[in-house]
């Protein structure tokens, strides 16, 4: 196939913008460790359940917000509302990061941008669907303060489901340039992080910036299904490791009777770093499984509904086959540990 410069243009033009947006959040969470700042901001202190062994800063979000925020408010300002939603939480995270918040003001503040979402931005669907989606976006701002807890894991997953996000919005057959400009631009933030939070992280996202890089996934998966660009299941596709982790776990310790809110060791990546794959190698996993996913909920766009559901199962069974596996090492491991 004969190379099309005209195919290729708006793809220089994103990668253009995510180094940009790499660069500035860089920059900021380079001044923040340089002046010592980073640690008076917030600060993570191990503890019997880390899988860390010395202070060390949570200042993710202040790289990644104010830049993505900006980018979104400069370059889709159709999406304004999103951007500053994400910006609100970030604050009230910062406030719960160096305060403490009660928790029915922090779940209310997630609730309460998640509701705002939906009611500017309606979808033509059913009341009950249309809050259905609305507790799912609920859960995905949360779930991605459980996953951030491993060098690697939470900033690689944002840059690449965000990359995701912003090639599925331009190789759509309902092409959303806007869209597309947001989430890669929300990427590159996240591989600037990525620079200082990879094994050995120097940083960590901390609450201000995880909150809404979790809302960030629910908003711009929820506008791009709502305008066409891609069906439901494919922002699911994107994150489906980081969902399917968190919500397995969650459901888990539901069943046990144990307190779903308090910090642990339970998830499958913190028992893949734990049983001897260490951070680098269990973030490198996770990346493969991510991209996989990626390019098959792509691929699937020229499918019929019927058969993208099924390939949606069909990793969804392989996502559970992989996970049977970390559960059987896991038991390995201790198995060992007793016997030693």
């Amino acid at each position: 196939m004969p190379f099309d410069p005209y195919f290729a243009g708006p793809f220089v033009s994103l990668l253009i913008w995510a180094v940009v947006a790499l660069a500035a959040c860089a920059a900021i969470i380079w001044t923040l460790l340089r002046t010592g700042l980073a640690w008076r901001l917030a600060t993570d202190v191990p503890n019997d359940r880390s899988l860390h062994t010395r202070p060390t800063p949570r200042v993710g979000g202040w790289g990644i917000v104010p830049v993505a925020a900006l980018a979104i408010f400069a370059l889709a300002p159709e999406l304004w509302l999103p951007a500053l939603a994400a910006v609100l939480l970030a604050l009230l995270s910062q406030i719960d990061d160096r305060r403490g918040l009660p928790a029915r003001l922090r779940f209310g503040g997630h609730v309460l941008a998640v509701a705002l979402l939906v009611v500017v931005y309606p979808a033509d669907v059913p009341w009950w669907m249309l809050a259905a989606l609305a507790f799912l976006l609920v859960w995905l701002v949360n779930l991605y303060n459980f996953m951030d807890g491993a060098d690697g894991m939470a900033g690689g997953m944002a840059l690449f489901g965000f990359a995701g996000y912003a090639t599925a919005a331009m190789l759509s057959d309902h092409p959303n340039p806007a869209l597309a400009l947001a989430a890669i631009t929300v990427a590159g933030t996240a591989a600037g992080f990525l620079v200082f939070n990879f094994h050995p992280a120097r940083v960590f996202l901390g609450d201000a910036g995880s909150i809404p890089l979790g809302f960030l996934v629910g908003a711009l998966g929820y506008w791009g299904w709502r305008g066409g660009a891609w069906p439901l299941w494919f922002p699911a596709m994107c994150f489906a490791p980081f969902i399917g982790d968190a919500s397995v776990t969650l459901l888990k310790r539901l069943l046990q009777g144990k307190k779903f809110w308090e910090a642990h060791r339970e998830h499958y990546y913190q028992r893949m770093v734990q049983s001897g794959l260490g951070h680098a190698a269990t973030a490198r996993i996770w990346y493969l499984l991510m991209l996989v996913g990626i390019m098959l909920g792509v691929s699937a766009f020229c499918l019929t509904p019927l058969y993208q559901w099924l390939l949606v199962g069909a990793w969804a069974v392989v996502l559970v086959f992989a996970g049977v596996l970390v559960d059987w090492r896991w038991r390995r491991h201790l198995s060992r540990s007793e016997r030693s």
